[in-house]
């Protein structure tokens, strides 16, 4: 299992320490230092839509007009920090850390 995120991610540390309590083996990828390919980027759209970017976050609020109009591969191109996070890929994609999620990986 992949959990694709930012170290600083309040909710990432939780899903992680949630997996690794119920003994999952979980590979963190920061996004940050480890930046995402433009596939794995494509992969992540393809699966969630406009729905991988947060359009709530500072970042995104942030951005030009020209970039909010923009399709959601070149938002996360340009700033990764705004995709939504965790995606966590396991047996299939999960975005974000709700209980439904909690359940399905636990």
């Amino acid at each position: 299992m992949i959990l694709y995120g930012i170290s600083t991610c309040d909710t990432c540390k939780r899903a992680l320490k949630t997996l690794a309590a119920a003994g999952k083996d979980v590979t963190f990828r920061d996004i940050r230092s480890d930046p995402l390919s433009d596939a794995e980027i494509a992969e992540i759209v393809h699966e969630f839509g406009s729905l991988a970017v947060n359009t709530q976050s500072t970042t995104y609020r942030s951005f030009s007009d020209f970039l909010r109009a923009s399709e959601p591969e070149a938002q996360i191109k340009a700033q990764p920090t705004v995709m939504k996070r965790p995606v966590i890929k396991a047996d299939r994609w999960h975005l974000g850390w709700d209980a439904e999620t909690e359940a399905a990986l636990t």
